[in-house]
């Protein structure tokens, strides 16, 4: 067997096309049999936005390329037409233009900046003096509009670029007839996505226009510092940090900002302006501007604003910008490293049924429970065993920290913060699976020391049904031998091929370096959400089999072995306490959530309920002869509905076809990569030269973990050394990493808790032992 190593070169890529192609053989189209209807606003919290039912199953209007502009989208046709069609299709669209006006005079005289100017010590010159030069200097901010000549020719040079960059950009017209219908009835839109790239909003804002939709005003959590760079961005509709500011979280911490902020955005919507928020996963950047949209909203100075959650796909994701600050020099060189790229993928954008905010927020119907912190939850489980402090919800109060809008009352954060997690989860449930996610979770989690080409193909119609099933969608299409065949094109650089001689099916792998397996990692990361409760399920059967059989990991399985129902829930609770924000539905409680996942258990085929035979039935009616009586006493502790007695708690035992462990592995797989970089984290804190600030300590604590990683030669730990610093620090969490709060910043220290090597290796021992390796 040769293995044969895959680089950017023209040539070899062809050897690798050449030799997959030979293998894989046509077959009918799998897809357009069944695509799910996604999308679709919770039912619990927004049911009368549910109910108006804008997102129509029928007629279905396909999908468009935004790239493909052909003279059919003018209004004119010719052979020149043919040559300047984009042009002229640019010119066609119809712009929303705003001005600027008044609206600096507007801010100021409002009530809320009126107050705290008031309120400012006038014995304190200096301090007035910083506080109004503070102000000056975020007047530039307000001069933001959308001039709709530079939008137009913005428009035109994105489209180029994004021709060189992918090969497609689907969306669904379904959906953007939906915006259509709501722009009509319910005010304006308020669009939220993640961040994932620079090339997010652009996108958005992109097919918006091309569609004759509003395009909206957006929030960039970067500091520009280029001149002409931010004139052209604010022409754009793109609010920027203030100049003094080197940060976002710097900008928040002053009040004249935050507060003109605030007026900005009442203005912008009360004026009708659509809005784009990125919310960030790891560090909550986001929860601030919902909250001043909500504030817009319970102010009266709009009556209504609906929520957009929007998911993007993307292929290959483009290169992250690392430099804290965009220079001329910065974006040339991102922008060199967008053109350079070898192999072009595709992205699919979703846009979800808007949802009134009034409704999800002042109706009730949103769950705004009272949290309790992480340490509460688990502490009690890791030192003394016990099990009756698990059953509440995680506090995210990090979602929206106390920094941010101080002003704003407690109820209304905590309604801010359920609203922030309810889009959060809404946004990645309507993001698209793409054919790159499909291949790299089968090569990364079930597959691990390489897989033939035919079980490829196999799992991937396999794997391809499971997704639909669960009613998410995929973003691609067309005969298996292009689906598998562009995916390896795309994820060429990271696999490595081995052929079998003398015409043997291949052998794929991964390659052992941690940048491709970070790659793979991140391209299959929405399998996670995908079979969230599985993935829960399998991890908690694993820690079972651990205490139970000792026959956890990839030892030796015993089938013979009963679990109850509620020692599994309880594991499951655990682990469900440990998941970052995102993968559980906010609407449901940690208990429930648990009480599903053993379920799920039992759907997919790994569990089967152990039937314990008994001399009398249960529900024995024939013990009255034949006679069913009722009580009619109006205890309600003595009266039921039947004569049945307290139902028996139901045990499992694992079921018997062959690949029941297979299967149980893969789930188990799906989660270790954030709890092994739990592990990872817990075992180098000591490594750490503590005290630090929080920045230097994530930084510090990377390097650990790749190191690692490299050291193990087991796969991307590493690449979430923000998940464990979240777990371990946010207010309060479990207190592993306490806050000290300095005049120089925020410092990040050990615990006396867990300075103690017996309780950090109970905490050790409580994480690993979800973990399957």
């Amino acid at each position: 067997t040769s293995i044969l190593g895959i680089n950017d070169s023209t040539e070899e890529a062809l050897s690798w096309g050449a030799k997959i192609r030979k293998k894989l053989k046509a077959v009918a189209p799998f897809l357009g049999k069944f695509r799910p209807l996604v999308g679709q606003c919770c039912h619990q919290c927004t049911p009368e936005s549910l109910g108006q039912k804008l997102l129509h199953k029928t007629p279905s209007l396909g999908f468009q390329n935004l790239l493909c502009v052909k003279e059919t989208h003018t209004r004119y046709r010719g052979w020149l037409v043919r040559r300047v069609c984009c042009v002229l299709f640019v010119l066609g669209r119809k712009v929303y233009a705003s001005s600027v006006g008044d609206r600096v005079n507007r801010i100021y005289s409002t009530e809320r900046y009126t107050k705290v100017t008031v309120n400012m010590d006038v014995r304190e010159e200096e301090e007035e003096e910083q506080r109004a030069g503070g102000a000056g200097r975020i007047v530039s901010v307000l001069q933001t509009v959308v001039s709709p000549a530079l939008l137009r020719l913005a428009s035109w040079m994105l489209l180029k670029l994004f021709r060189l960059m992918f090969y497609s950009v689907q969306v669904n017209l379904n959906q953007l007839a939906t915006l259509h219908r709501a722009t009509q009835l319910n005010g304006p839109l308020v669009y939220v996505y993640i961040r994932q790239s620079a090339l997010d909003q652009a996108l958005i804002s992109l097919t918006l226009f091309f569609h004759n939709l509003r395009v909206p005003y957006s929030v960039c959590p970067v500091q520009v510092r280029h001149g002409w760079i931010r004139a052209v961005l604010q022409k754009l509709g793109v609010i920027l940090l203030p100049q003094h500011a080197a940060t976002e979280q710097q900008a928040e911490t002053d009040s004249s900002y935050s507060l003109i902020m605030t007026s900005l955005i009442g203005e912008l919507l009360r004026a009708g302006e659509s809005l784009s928020i990125n919310v960030c996963v790891e560090n909550g950047h986001g929860g601030q501007w919902l909250a001043r949209v909500r504030q817009t909203v319970t102010q009266g100075l709009v009556p209504a604003v609906s929520l957009v959650p929007v998911g993007i796909s993307y292929d290959c994701p483009p290169q992250q910008d690392t430099l804290p600050q965009a220079s001329m020099w910065s974006v040339l060189r991102f922008v060199f490293s967008l053109l350079s790229g070898d192999h072009r993928g595709g992205v699919r954008i979703h846009f979800a049924q808007p949802f009134s905010l009034m409704e999800m927020c002042d109706s009730g119907k949103c769950r705004v429970d009272g949290r309790c912190p992480l340490q509460e939850l688990l502490m009690p489980v890791i030192q003394h065993n016990r099990m009756d402090s698990i059953f509440g919800q995680k506090d995210v109060s990090w979602l929206l920290p106390p920094t941010y809008l101080p002003e704003l009352p407690q109820a209304e954060r905590e309604m801010t913060i359920a609203l922030t997690l309810h889009l959060i989860h809404s946004v990645t449930s309507s993001m698209a699976v793409m054919s790159t996610g499909i291949v790299s979770c089968l090569i990364l989690h079930k597959h691990r020391r390489g897989v033939r080409l035919s079980v490829l193909c196999k799992d991937v119609c396999w794997l391809l049904e499971e997704v639909l099933f669960r009613n998410f969608d995929v973003g691609f299409a067309g005969s298996l031998v292009e689906v598998v065949y562009f995916s390896l094109s795309l994820l060429c650089r990271h696999l490595l091929l081995a052929a079998v001689p003398p015409a043997g099916d291949p052998v794929l792998t991964a390659r052992p370096e941690p940048n491709a397996l970070l790659t793979l990692c991140q391209q299959c990361e929405l399998l996670t959400l995908v079979f969230i409760h599985e993935a829960v399920g399998a991890c908690a059967v694993s820690a079972m089999l651990r205490e139970v059989a000792g026959c956890g990991g990839g030892g030796e399985m015993e089938f013979d072995v009963v679990l109850g129902q509620e020692e599994l829930t309880e594991k499951s609770l655990q682990l469900t306490h440990l998941l970052p924000v995102g993968l559980i539905p906010p609407c449901q409680t940690a208990h429930s959530f648990a009480l599903d996942a053993v379920d799920s258990m039992v759907r997919c085929g790994i569990l089967i309920m152990e039937e314990v035979p008994r001399a009398t039935p249960v529900c024995d009616y024939w013990r009255r002869q034949g006679v069913l009586s009722w009580t009619a006493t109006d205890d309600p502790d003595q009266s039921s509905d039947s004569d049945c007695e307290e139902q028996d708690k139901r045990s499992y035992k694992l079921s018997q076809p062959p690949q029941c462990p297979e299967l149980l592995f893969f789930l188990c797989s799906l989660l270790s990569t954030q709890l092994r970089a739990l592990c990872w984290t817990i075992e180098s804190l000591h490594l750490l030269p503590l005290p630090l600030t929080e920045s230097v300590c994530v930084t510090q604590l990377h390097t650990h973990l790749r190191n690692r990683a490299q050291l193990d030669k087991v796969h991307h730990g590493w690449t979430h050394s923000h998940t464990p610093m979240r777990t371990y620090t946010h207010i309060p969490p479990l207190r592993v990493l306490i806050e000290d709060r300095q005049t120089e910043g925020v410092y990040l220290d050990t615990s006396p808790v867990f300075l103690q090597p017996e309780n950090k290796q109970k905490l050790l021992h409580f994480v690993s032992q979800f973990l399957y390796s």
